[in-house]
Order: C-alpha cells, then structure tokens, then sequence
C-alpha cells in the first residue's frame, strides 16, 4: 500500500474571488446580505426581498421585524445606481404597509426619495419612488414633509414621463397632497393644469382619473378655474361627457364641471360657447343616476350667484330639474330638490317652479326616505317665502295634510322647514283656518320640545302665527305646549327667544292659558330678559304685559298698577305686595290655607242674582263651609266688562255642582277651574250703582257719587286726625275669624281703609263704565285715578281742553278730586 503525496496547491492572487452563486430560502439571512460590502451581494439581496415582498402584507411585516427598512433606507443613496433601483423598489411594494409607513415618517425619508426624481435618474427609480411617495401622501404629516422638501416640483414634471406607471404614481401623489390648501396654490403656481389636461388623452383610464380628480380638488379655488378655462379645459371636459367610451369618466368630470359653474366668469364662458346647452342636454338623456345627481349638484352650486342663476334661467335650467324629480333615485331627488331650492332665489325661476314643479315636490312630501322628504319640503320652504301664487299651488296639491305630518318627521332641518311652510300658506286666511282645523297645535308639542334651535325657532313662530283664538290656544294647552315653550323663554339663541316671547305674547290673550304660563315660571322668566339689555326684545316686553293683563291678579300683587284697561272680572283678588322669588298662588291655594293672622286676601265675585239657585240669606250661614270646600267646581263664565255708560251687564253662571275629587280631576281644566262662591253683597252694590250713578249726566259727577257710595259703604269719612282710630284691622280679623278663612269677599267689609275702597271703588268702575286706575301705595294706601275734561275757561266757548289726571279721595272728603302732582295729592298717597 503506497504513501499517498501530498501535492503543493498554490494560493490564488489576493485580489480575484471566483464568481459566488448566492442562494438563501430564509429572509433573515437575506436581510443579512444587506449589510454586505459587495455591490453585486446588495442588489441580488434587494432584488430577492423585493420578489419576497411582493407576495403580501405579511411578507412586508416579517421584513419590518427583520430591520430591513433601516438597512434599506441606507442602500437608496448608494453609489452603484443598480443596489440604489433595486432598494428603491423594495420601499416602493413596502410602504402599501402602515407600519412600514410609520417607520419611514422616523426615518425622514421623504427627502431621500424626492433626490430620486431627477431627470437623469432610471425611469424605474423614478416609478418606485413615486410609488413609495404616493403611499406616504396619505398621511397629513407626510403631505406636508412633501411640500415643505419641495416634491411638488419634481412630481409634477414627471406627469410628462414616458413611462404610464410613473405619470400614474406621480398624479396620484399630486393628488394627495392637493388635499391641503397650501398645495393647491403651489401645484397653481408650478403650471400644472396643462400637463394633467393631457393626462385626459391617456390610453389608460386609472390616469385620466386620476387627473379628473386632481382637477376637481384643485378647481375649488377660483384662480384655478380661470386658469382652466383659459387652457381650453373646459372643451376637454365636454368632449369627455359628449364621448360615450369614456362614460366611467363622466361622474368625475361633472365634478370639475360642477366647481367651475360656480364662477361667473366661467359660466359665462361656458355659456358663450354653447357648453352649458351640451351640459344640459347631456343631462336630460343621461339614465345614469350618479350623472344625473352630480349634474343637479354642480347646478346647485352655481346657482349660490345671482348671476349665475339669470344665465341658467335663460337656459330654461327649470325644466330640466323637474324633470328629475321623476327620477326613480333617491339620491337624484334630493339633489334636484337642492338645485330648486337654490334656484328660487331667482323670481322668475321661483315662478317656472310654481307652475310645474310643486305637485312633484308635495308628493316627496310621503317617502320613505327622510332625506328627500327633508330636501323637499326645504324647497317649499323657499317657494313659498313671499309667495302667494305658490303658497295657493302647494294647498291646490293636497300638500297641507302631508307638511303636519312632516312635523312629525325624524331630521330637524325637515320638521322646521315644514313649519315654515305652514306658517307661508297661513299668510292666507282659507289656508290658515284650514291648518288650524287639522290640529296643527297640538302637533307642534314635539316640535317645541326638540333640541335643535332651528326646529325651536320654527315651532315657536308657527304657535305664535296659528294661536290667534282661544281654541286653538285651549288645543296647545291640552297637549302640552305651554311647558316646553316656556323653557324656550331660556334660550340662549336670539331668534329662538325673541319667537318664544312671541307665542307666549300671542297664548297670553286667553285667560285660562295665561293663569297656566304664569304657574309654569314664564312671568319670572320675562321680567329676568327684560332686565338684560342683551336679551330683550318688543316681543319680551310685550308678552309681559300681555300676560299680566290677563292674569289681573298676579300684575296688580307684582306691579302695583292696574290701567284703566285692565278690567276687574269676578275670579280677582288682592293679596297683597308679592315678595321677589316667592311663588304667587291661586285663589284655591290660598283658600286652603289655615287662619292666619296675616294680611286677608281680599276677592271679587258678583254674580246676577235671577242666575242663582241658593238664597241671599244663607250666604253669611254657608260662607265657612263653601270657602273652605276646594272640591266645588264651576264651568268658567267670565263677565264682560262694559265699555260705554247706558249698558246693562251681561252676565251668566253656571249651577254649583258638588263632585267628588277623582271625577274633577278627570275634567278638562277649562271646565273644572275652580271658583269662590258669589258675593251678594258686591252684587248689590253693583246694582244700587248702576241705579243712581249710571243716570247722572257728566263723568265728573258719577266720579264723585261712586266715590261718596263707596266711603259709605265701608265706615264713611274719616278725619285725617283720627285715621288711627278707625280699627279696620281688628274689623277683618273678626270676619276671618268668622269665615275661620284668610279669604274675604269685597262685600263682607264694613269698615275699609285705602286699599278696599280703591278696589271696590275700581270693581264698580269697571262694571258700570267709569274709565279709572288703581294704584297701590306704601302702609296700605292704595287710590284711584281718572281722567277729566275741564270745563272751558270763561269767555272761551267750545275750546277743547286735554283730560287732566285726578285721584279720587275715598277716605276723608268722599268724592274730592285732587289734581294729579299736587301737594294734596302726594299728602294722600304717602301720609
């Protein structure tokens, strides 16, 4: 067996590698290679991450972990413009991913990428760098890194790139970024509008749509459209709209379309070259509802110009809408119902709509869609705003019973258009007393209840425009109303106050409704905006005195005055001066009430005696038990006042009916409000009154006999000297006392001071029609004014001189008028 030689093998030169085939079924190792110094192992590296990368996100996540993008974001700056393509490719299929994305952001390496878009540069780092930008424009941070490296510039000078892929990557990316307004004006100022104008000539349709909708962003700012337009880029669009190959184009470029109609200029310069005829009729034969929705859309925005609606009623842009409103799409009404909505503004549009289109939109009224029925009645709405002829036209379609039930409708901005046209029809009486007849009050609870200031608003106005009778007021009362428009009291929306005041001005003007606004704090929130300079208004201030005149009582215990206009009916009382804050109760509060030796409540009620069923004689026997009984129950009869001397009174009451408490609180407030019992005694007086005053001949005289009647019916004259020995307090304390009640009826007082002979000498007043006032003073003075003509002075026959003020004495000389602003007057009221 031989010895094996060893053969001397000599080493290769130091500077030669034999060629190395690189083969690696793991990524890890791949990822490995990236940190190679041999040129030849980087771009073979990149080349297989970028086939490992392309074949889904999760390939992209496992390289993410890996560290690839930090080796990779190195190699895009490499020297050897191969490892630098193929880098670049590998960021290009990676950055689809958002956390790539988010790592990239750290890295910065937007500024790395737009160093790739040079002119010399391959035409395939070019598409992938793009690629990686476009995928990065998405988030708003990265936008602006773009802007601010100035990648505008670069991306928009490839949008002439030989290569599709490039002009699409980098259209996208343009398109992305015009998002933000500070692009628009730089994509402006750099001249784009041509190259993407000829990206609508691409073969390929993802590029023309992707210039369509660069268009449609960029042409929202008014220097863009001029600039297109004077670019013939108007032509282009038409062309695309008038080319049926192109009709997956047709959307986007109605959209572009849709920004210029809202130029004056532009509209004019389409008008001019026959363009808008072309829109128009593109339109009427489209059955494309997208088309058709975007087409009403684009004429609802050039229709916000006065000018621009004058050129689309000339192309008779009216016939075109209605015309869509037969559309069986949805979205195609509700679009055409805004375009009619904006077209109204323009009168002889407003016109064209009335004769043809509102049949169409009262129908609307009824879908089951909310968003049409709300696009339709907002175009009624605007129809019949100062529109009579269309107010007449909506009722002639049948279209009030749907707009009540509008009011019932699930969007806001429906139910308070719907009031709103209800309150335009009501302008005109048949159709008010129509509205009124179908219970629209007491659907106009929920309404008033809404949150949305414009629906409160609207609410409010329609109560105040459709209350205008006790029915009506008694039918809001009954459902509801009164509660939620008082909280309207409290808005913080002017509008919303201002038609809240309103209403309760207009509910205020029945009785019964203003006893209940009263209870439900709306005097108290009244008084409190008429404080603030900010928050007043006529109505405020009005509503107030409204309410206050027909809830007698409560104004004259809150302000201390009643007119000559306020007309004391049965049903009034005095309490008294009410304290800021404190609750103002009801008679029947007040009656239930333990004996207290506080000041009585002094009340009013006559009735004719032929009317009663109970005898004079038993009043005084049956007082403590009737007064005390709030279970009697009395169907409200209020008395006319009278107006003129020589009237009789006509006056009507109801049986008194004992029931028990379950029935009466089953019965309608209105006819189970509760009542004292009558006072004869007033009702005497009343009567002797009307006897012997009413006759005499001159106010003056029944001025002075009323109050001389009054005095001796409640302790007579009294020296001024001994005021303080009239003992009228231990007087009413005895008939409280008697009554074992603080309430006290007017004719049960023998001995009255300032404050019961104002009132009873105002309560006979009233009654027989002598025009007076009752004021209330300090220290229980209270007194009555009246106005009086002198006579002419002596040698001046016929001359006509002002009524001057008088306050009528009642306590020391009866029937003594002492002139208004006088020592003497001042001494009665304060000493």
């Amino acid at each position: 067996m031989g010895k094996k030689v060893k053969k001397k093998v000599e080493p290769p030169p130091k500077d030669v590698f034999d060629p190395l085939l690189i083969e690696s079924k793991t990524a890890a190792t791949v990822v490995l290679m990236l940190s190679s110094p041999e040129e030849e192992v980087l771009a073979k590296a990149c080349d297989a991450l970028y086939k490992f990368a392309s074949k889904g996100d999760e390939n992209k996540v496992t390289l993410l972990g890996l560290g690839a993008v930090e080796h990779l974001y190195k190699l895009i700056s490499h020297e050897d413009p191969v490892v630098r393509r193929n880098a670049i490719m590998v960021f290009g299929i990676m950055a689809s991913n958002h956390d790539v994305r988010k790592l990239l952001r750290e890295l910065d390496v937007t500024n790395s990428l737009i160093s790739q878009l040079a002119p010399e540069e391959d035409v395939v780092i070019h598409e992938f760098a793009t690629l990686c930008l476009a995928h990065m424009a998405v988030e708003y941070t990265t936008k602006v890194q773009i802007f601010e490296q100035g990648g505008l510039e670069p991306l928009i000078r490839l949008l002439g790139s030989p290569d599709p892929d490039v002009k699409k990557n980098s259209v996208e990316c343009i398109y992305l970024l015009v998002q933000d307004f500070q692009s628009r004006a730089a994509v402006r100022a750099l001249n784009v509008i041509p190259p993407l104008l000829e990206l609508l000539k691409s073969e390929y349709p993802v590029i023309q749509l992707l210039a369509l909708k660069t268009l449609e962003v960029i042409s929202k700012d008014r220097e863009t459209r001029i600039i297109l337009g004077e670019s013939k880029g108007l032509d282009c669009l038409l062309k695309i709209l008038e080319t049926n190959e192109f009709s997956d184009l047709h959307v986007e470029a109605l959209a572009v379309l849709a920004n210029c109609l809202e130029d004056v200029h532009t509209l004019q310069l389409i008008h001019q070259t026959g363009g808008l005829k072309k829109l128009l009729s593109f339109v009427g034969v489209s059955t494309v509802p997208s088309i058709q929705k975007n087409a009403a859309k684009a004429i609802t925005r050039a229709a916000y110009d006065s000018e621009n609606r004058k050129i689309l009623n000339q192309e008779e842009i009216e016939k075109c809408l209605i015309n869509l409103l037969e559309i069986d799409s949805d979205g195609v009404k509700v679009a055409a119902s805004q375009a009619i909505s904006a077209m109204c503004e323009n009168l002889a549009s407003k016109r064209a709509f009335g004769l043809q289109g509102i049949p169409q939109l009262v129908q609307l009224l009824s879908s089951d869609n909310e968003e049409v029925k709300e696009a339709a009645v907002t175009a009624l709405a605007n129809l019949t705003a100062a529109s009579p002829s269309n107010a007449s036209a909506v009722a002639e379609a049948e279209g009030i019973e749907p707009l009540i039930n509008t009011l019932n409708a699930q969007r806001d901005g429906a139910v308070a258009n719907a009031a709103t046209v209800l309150t335009n029809l009501a302008m005109q009486q048949p159709f008010h007393v129509n509205i009124q007849s179908r219970g629209i009050m007491s659907v106009l609870e929920e309404p008033l209840r809404s949150t949305n200031s414009q629906v409160q608003s609207k609410a409010a106005f329609a109560v105040a425009i459709f209350g205008c009778d006790a029915d009506a007021i008694t039918e809001l009362r009954n459902a509801g109303g009164l509660g939620p428009l008082v909280e309207l009291l409290h808005s913080k929306n002017e509008e919303v106050r201002r038609n809240a005041c309103w209403a309760v001005m207009v509910c205020a003007s029945d009785e019964l409704t203003a006893v209940e606004l009263c209870r439900l704090g709306a005097l108290d929130i009244l008084e409190e905006i008429n404080l603030s300079t900010g928050c007043k208004n006529n109505f405020s201030e009005a509503a107030l005195e409204k309410l206050l005149d027909n809830n007698l009582p409560q104004k004259y215990s809150q302000m201390g005055y009643l007119s000559s206009s306020n007309i004391i009916t049965d049903g009034f009382y005095d309490c008294g001066q009410i304290k800021p804050g404190v609750k103002f109760l009801s008679l029947e509060e007040l009656s239930m009430q333990e004996l207290t030796d506080c000041r009585a409540i002094i009340f009013i009620n006559a009735k004719p005696q032929e009317d009663l069923t109970v005898e004079k004689e038993a009043q005084d026997s049956s007082y403590e038990q009737t007064i005390l009984s709030p279970s009697i129950s009395r169907k409200s009869n209020r008395e006319k006042a009278r107006k003129g001397k020589g009237k009789k009174e006509e006056e009507k009451s109801k049986e008194v009916t004992q029931i028990t408490p379950k029935v009466q609180d089953e019965i309608n407030l209105e006819n189970s409000r509760w009542l004292p019992p009558p006072d004869f005694i007033l009702l005497d007086y009343i009567n002797d009154a009307s006897k012997t005053i009413l006759p005499l001949m001159t106010t003056r005289e029944q001025v002075m006999a009323l109050a001389q009647f009054v005095a001796d019916k409640m302790g007579g004259p009294i020296e001024r000297d001994k005021l303080h020995e009239f003992s009228w307090e231990l007087h009413i304390s005895e008939i409280e006392f008697e009554l074992k009640c603080n309430v006290v009826p007017i004719g049960k007082v023998k001995k009255g001071t300032f404050y019961h002979r104002a009132l009873l000498f105002k309560v006979i007043a009233d009654r027989i029609g002598i025009g007076c006032t009752l004021v209330r003073g300090k220290y229980n003075r209270a007194w009555n004014e009246v106005k009086l003509a002198d006579a002419s002075p002596q040698g001046i026959a016929g001359l006509l001189l002002p009524p001057q003020e008088y306050i009528v004495d009642l306590m020391f000389e009866p029937g003594f008028l002492i002139k208004q602003g006088s020592a003497e007057a001042d001494q009665y009221k304060h000493i």
